[in-house]
């Protein structure tokens, strides 16, 4: 094998060396990355869960709301509820969580497949930011919808200028229970929220 041929080989091999090297670190930063993951506290358990990662001290959140809720005697009385029971969000790096499941043991993964595995569910932080502005607000008026209950690609990306959304980014579709177009703010494959009736002179198209 002459000298240029013996030179490529080594330049092929140190590519593949950096390519291996840069992808460990990429894989070592996201495992050290705190991310938003959406888990399940089945049995409507979400309250428990939330008060036991509280206390350890880790970042978790719930889509609450206040709804009319009938007692045995008759009386009608508006409670603080999940608006999605069983479905808990919370934060931290795969390790932390993974430990903490090991307290909240009735605490789980929801996932999704890939190549023949069950892959946790995460959130991008800007996604779940929109999401918590909204159902954060904790309006008694929002619609939640379960991914297949709106297509968004018949609606159009708009944001939300003026009023308690401000600055929101969403998507302006028709959705279940409502006669005219609402903003919709979905967590792709999880859950999705419309927000109040928007006018559309307060909607600037994206």
């Amino acid at each position: 094998m002459d000298c240029g041929a013996i030179e490529r080989v080594v330049e092929v091999c140190d590519t593949q060396v950096v390519a291996s090297t840069l992808r460990s670190q990429n894989n070592a930063d996201e495992a050290n990355r705190p991310v938003w993951w959406a888990m399940s506290a089945p049995y409507r358990r979400e309250l428990r869960a939330k008060t036991a990662l509280d206390g350890l001290g880790i970042e978790n959140f719930i889509p609450m709301r206040y709804q009319a809720v009938r007692k045995r005697t008759g009386t009608i009385v508006r409670e603080f509820r999940p608006a999605v029971h069983n479905l808990i969000f919370v934060r931290g790096t795969k390790q932390c969580v993974s430990q903490a499941k090991r307290t909240v043991s009735w605490l789980q993964w929801l996932t999704r497949p890939e190549n023949g595995r069950n892959i946790p569910l995460t959130v991008p932080d800007l996604d779940m930011e929109r999401f918590i502005a909204v159902t954060g607000t904790c309006n008694e008026h929002l619609i939640y919808l379960r991914p297949d209950e709106v297509d968004l690609r018949k609606g159009t990306p708009v944001r939300i200028l003026g009023g308690p959304f401000n600055g929101l980014e969403g998507t302006f579709v028709k959705v279940k229970g409502s006669r005219k177009k609402r903003v919709v703010v979905m967590l792709k494959g999880i859950v999705g929220v419309a927000m109040t009736e928007i006018t559309p002179d307060l909607l600037e198209i994206l």
